[in-house]
């Protein structure tokens, strides 16, 4: 087995530093003068794949392939947030240097009509419980509800319909107390001000977040919770959009770049999350041009995310020739990726 050396920068600290790869002291000198120790998808979907009428569900083989894709990019760690729970609580169950670490959540957990057709098996709220008891005994960490969503139809989410909350707040309450009881997570899917109900009844992570105010954030930073603001996937143009829509998306990115700076002083852990449409590269850059400083962005693409998900500790190295603080691109195009101390790329 090659020892791999790299001596250079390392991000976001920005620390001078010598970091070794393999069994030996000394060996080949790793390309690239800047590393970061590992970047973190924390909301991904390995089984999620566009449909016709929105996102379906695929294989292991597929799931294989994004994770493949993920590591070549420099990703050491997966949060999935919601797929086919047969592929992902397995992946998440066993262990394999050859790719990245998999925390997963099993399945989405969402009621008849709230959510895509073709990507779930509604649960109906007497139901709940005992569907976060399944995803648990088979090896869920985290859960992933579906706090709020459009109306659907045969063919997917009604445009223009309106979005509302998926479950009672007390059915929530319930299975947050029941999902903390067993040492578990929640990840809340929500988009709208319901999202102050849902961290009051205790859910650890807000996904996409687009209604989140200062007085939530405070709330959720209290008790040291994250935020995925996913702007990948919420302030990406849409084919075919019309000019109403393109104005509220413009709208919703405003209000993003005015509300994201304030996510580090109530203590909150902004997370990077590519979700079915974007990259953990990508997503950083966007965090910048949102209102994060790039050491910000590049923590929550990095280390902030491993200590948020405990996966702090050594083995993992994405090394680029330029300086990302200077050129944040640059994170699209690794020099080097070292996964649990091999070299991949």
């Amino acid at each position: 087995m090659t020892t791999w050396v790299f001596e250079g920068t390392v991000l976001p600290a920005g620390e001078a530093t010598r970091l070794t790869f393999g069994p030996g002291a000394d060996g080949e000198r790793l390309p690239g003068r800047y590393g970061v120790p590992g970047l973190v998808d924390a909301h991904c979907h390995l089984t999620m794949a566009p449909g016709a009428n929105g996102p379906v569900l695929r294989d292991a083989e597929y799931a294989a392939e994004r994770l493949g894709e993920l590591a070549d990019a420099g990703v050491s760690a997966v949060r999935d947030v919601g797929g086919n729970r047969d592929v992902t609580l397995h992946l998440a169950r066993t262990t394999d240097d050859s790719r990245p670490f998999v925390l997963a959540a099993g399945r989405f957990l969402a009621p008849e009509g709230r959510y895509f057709p073709g990507a779930y098996e509604p649960v109906a709220p007497e139901d709940l419980l005992a569907a976060v008891e399944a995803e648990i005994a088979d090896g869920a960490t985290w859960l992933k509800l579906v706090g709020d969503f459009p109306e659907v139809g045969p063919d997917g989410p009604i445009r223009g319909s309106k979005v509302s909350p998926s479950y009672d707040i007390a059915v929530v309450e319930a299975m947050v107390e029941l999902a903390h009881s067993r040492d578990v997570r929640v990840a809340a899917h929500v988009n709208t001000d319901h999202v102050s109900d849902l961290i009051r009844a205790g859910v650890d992570s807000v996904e996409h977040g687009t209604a989140l105010t200062e007085r939530d954030l405070a709330a959720l930073g209290a008790r040291g919770g994250a935020w995925t603001p996913t702007l990948c996937a919420s302030i990406r143009p849409h084919p075919g959009e019309t000019p109403e829509q393109a104005s509220r998306r413009e709208a919703r990115s405003e209000y993003l770049a005015s509300i994201l700076p304030l996510a580090e002083r109530y203590g909150v852990r902004v997370l990077t999350g590519s979700d079915v449409v974007g990259t953990v590269a990508a997503e950083i850059d966007l965090l910048v041009k949102h209102g994060l400083s790039v050491e910000q962005a590049i923590a929550a693409g990095s280390t902030v995310a491993q200590e948020y998900l405990g996966r702090r500790g050594a083995g993992n190295l994405v090394t680029y020739d330029a300086d990302p603080r200077a050129h944040p691109d640059v994170l699209a195009r690794p020099a080097a990726v070292v996964l649990n101390h091999r070299r991949i790329g």
